[in-house]
């Protein structure tokens, strides 16, 4: 296959990336990126002259350079996106262009050019707080902060735009990962250079939160087996079982 990667210099997508030229011998990838606060050409540094690699900086909502580089790709995955909570309340506008309108803009452009296969990276933070148990992929979307919210609109778009033109979208929806090329403003990493550092570990509330937390290549595993098995239209939650207390991460940490 030809990929067409985007935010692929970023945390989950550079692990993808390594991840199908591994598992797929034969397959090619083409990687978009905006080169953000987030995305880091450093995080596939052991990729530097590989043929089967080709880098190329630009944003999502470039309508022209999104439709010059999906000719002859059989499947997008879009992992582009601004992420983080904290960000998303001082700049939402930001998350709202990249989230929704660059999702968009994908949208059309696989739209026009027939793209077999467009696989979207959303987050199970558009479920909002779930008090007990764990979320279903029918369960109403709830968002609570800006960043949540502008995914759920690019899911809510996607969804229509399968609907209304039958464009072959996939949205997969993970819990919290972790692993290595993560940025250090997220839970653990940030944790562990705080520790490291001698800093305070900044906690929310009580500490109390549970999250369930996935390592980033099993969930690389997974959009692998969705590209190739999932069904057009559906959404795909991918978790690991792995729920813990946020005090008990941070302990944990400290005592490592």
């Amino acid at each position: 296959m030809k990929l067409l990667v985007t935010g692929g210099a970023g945390f989950i997508g550079s692990n993808f990336i390594r991840h199908v030229l591994a598992a797929h011998p034969d397959d090619t990838v083409v990687n978009l990126d905006k080169l953000t606060y987030a995305g880091n050409p450093e995080n596939l540094a052991d990729l530097a002259g590989s043929p089967r690699h080709r880098f190329v900086q630009g944003d999502i909502c470039d309508a022209k350079l999104v439709r010059d580089l999906l000719g002859g790709v059989d499947a997008l995955v879009n992992f582009a996106a601004s992420t983080h909570v904290d960000r998303s309340l001082m700049d939402p506008e930001e998350f709202l262009r990249t989230d929704v309108f660059g999702v968009f803009t994908l949208l059309e452009a696989v739209r026009d050019l027939r793209v077999p296969r467009f696989v979207h990276i959303s987050t199970d933070e558009v479920y909002g707080s779930v008090e007990q148990g764990s979320s279903r992929e029918s369960d109403p979307l709830r968002p609570r902060n800006p960043y949540s919210a502008s995914k759920a609109g690019g899911d809510f778009l996607a969804g229509a735009y399968w609907e209304t033109h039958r464009v072959p979208v996939i949205i997969t929806r993970s819990s919290n990962n972790l692993g290595p090329y993560q940025y250090p403003e997220k839970f653990i990493p940030l944790f562990i250079t705080n520790a490291i550092d001698g800093e305070p570990l900044p906690l929310y509330g009580d500490g109390l939160q549970v999250r369930d937390w996935l390592y980033v290549m099993d969930n690389c595993r997974a959009i692998d087996l969705v590209i190739h098995q999932g069904k057009p239209g559906q959404v795909y939650n991918v978790g690991a079982s792995s729920e813990r207390v946020n005090l008990d991460v941070a302990e944990g940490i400290l005592r490592l």
